[in-house]
C-alpha cells in the first residue's frame, strides 16, 4: 500500500505565500518523477510543476518565477513553495508520484488534494 498525503494548504491574501508538502509512505522501493497538479472549479486538472528523481524541474508558464518545486529523496517528500500568490492560483492542489513498489513494479499515485484559496 502506498499513500500520498498533502499538507500546507489554506487561505492567504493575494501577494502572500504558502508552502505545500507531500509525503509518500508505504511499501516503497523508490520514487521516480513527482509533480504538483491543480484543479480549479469548472476547470481541468493541470500540471503546475514537476521534478525528476535527479532534481530536474519544469513549471507551467503561469507559475514560473513565483513557485519553486523541490524534494527530499531521503524522506520521500516533495514541496511546493508558492510566492506572490494570485487569486487565479485558487484551486485544489494534488501531489502525483511515480512510485516503484517493493515488487519493483511502478505505479502512479495521487494524493487526496489540499485546498489553496487566495483572496483579493
Amino acid at each position: 500500500q502506498v499513500q500520498l498525503v498533502e499538507s500546507g494548504g489554506g487561505l492567504v491574501q493575494a501577494g502572500g505565500s504558502l508552502r505545500l508538502s507531500c509525503a509518500v509512505s508505504g511499501s516503497i522501493f523508490s520514487v521516480n518523477d513527482m509533480a504538483w497538479y491543480r484543479q480549479a472549479p469548472g476547470n481541468q486538472r493541470e500540471l503546475v510543476a514537476g521534478i525528476t528523481s535527479s532534481g530536474n524541474t519544469n513549471y507551467a508558464d503561469s507559475v514560473k518565477g513565483r513557485f519553486t518545486i523541490s524534494r527530499d529523496n531521503a524522506k520521500n517528500m516533495m514541496y511546493l513553495q508558492m510566492n506572490s500568490l494570485k487569486v487565479e492560483d485558487t484551486a485544489v492542489y494534488y501531489c502525483n508520484a511515480d512510485v516503484v513498489r517493493l515488487s519493483r513494479i511502478a505505479y502512479r499515485y495521487w494524493g487526496q488534494g489540499t485546498q489553496v484559496t487566495v483572496s483579493s
